[in-house]
């Protein structure tokens, strides 16, 4: 059946949060930082926003790729862990949404993009564990310097990777804003990227369909090479 884009079809996952705009005050709303909806359209393709209501599977018949976005924290009990102090804005129906949705784009081999939470979702479902106050490890808060504004640190593509194919191997400066990180890599990922402090900033499914995620936030930088790569993979 034909469809009414010619532009592939981009489903990207959403928050539901306590937002004040025009008379409204304190309504929840369902959103998303608009740099995702702009990235996504000047890659050619066409944004659908995926609140986690309803069953959001039956959406992905309808989409040609898939971004996890960036949100709050993953609930550490989904790997088996009690919550660190700074753990915060867990969200029982995105978590239960997220996981769902990409359990069924991987058994689809639906192209996916996670970032930010996009690529802890990944690991975490894949098996994986996250340091859950990266400072703590790390020993610096570059990676999230203050609540609403990025860090800007260099990340190095591993040679060989579908990532280098995309960024090169030389080190890139890009915005971050995320206080946790991979701790153990799930079974069936490899890192793609790290940070000058060893933590680790992208990963790959080792798969030959397109499975990738950030640490960082590529809707937020100059570089549109992530998003376009995914666009293309469609």
């Amino acid at each position: 059946m034909q469809r009414p884009f010619q532009r592939p079809v981009i489903g990207i996952t959403s928050y539901v949060e306590p937002a004040s705009f025009t008379v409204w005050r304190d309504m929840p709303v369902a959103l998303l930082p608009y740099m995702y909806v702009e990235q996504v359209v000047r890659a050619g393709g066409q944004p659908v926003l995926l609140p986690p209501a309803g069953d959001p599977v039956a959406a992905l018949r309808g989409l040609d790729a898939l971004i996890l976005a960036g949100g709050g924290d993953v609930d550490p009990a989904r790997y088996g862990e009690p919550p660190h102090e700074r753990t915060g804005y867990l969200r029982q129906a995105r978590d239960e949404s997220e996981f769902a949705l990409l359990a069924a784009a991987l058994d689809r081999g639906l192209p996916y993009l996670g970032i930010c939470r996009g690529l802890q979702v990944l690991n975490v479902a894949l098996g994986g564990t996250l340091h859950q106050h990266l400072p703590d490890v790390v020993g610096h808060e570059g990676h999230a310097p203050a609540p609403g504004r990025f860090g800007h640190l260099p990340v190095t593509p591993l040679p060989g990777t579908r990532l280098a194919k995309i960024l090169g191997e030389q080190p890139v400066t890009v915005p971050h804003a995320h206080h946790q990180a991979v701790d153990r890599l799930a079974p069936g990922l490899t890192v793609t990227a790290v940070a000058e402090d060893g933590t680790v900033e992208a990963v790959e499914l080792d798969t030959e369909g397109f499975a990738l995620a950030v640490q960082w936030h590529p809707e937020a930088g100059e570089d549109h090479l992530v998003i376009e790569a995914l666009v293309r993979a469609c």
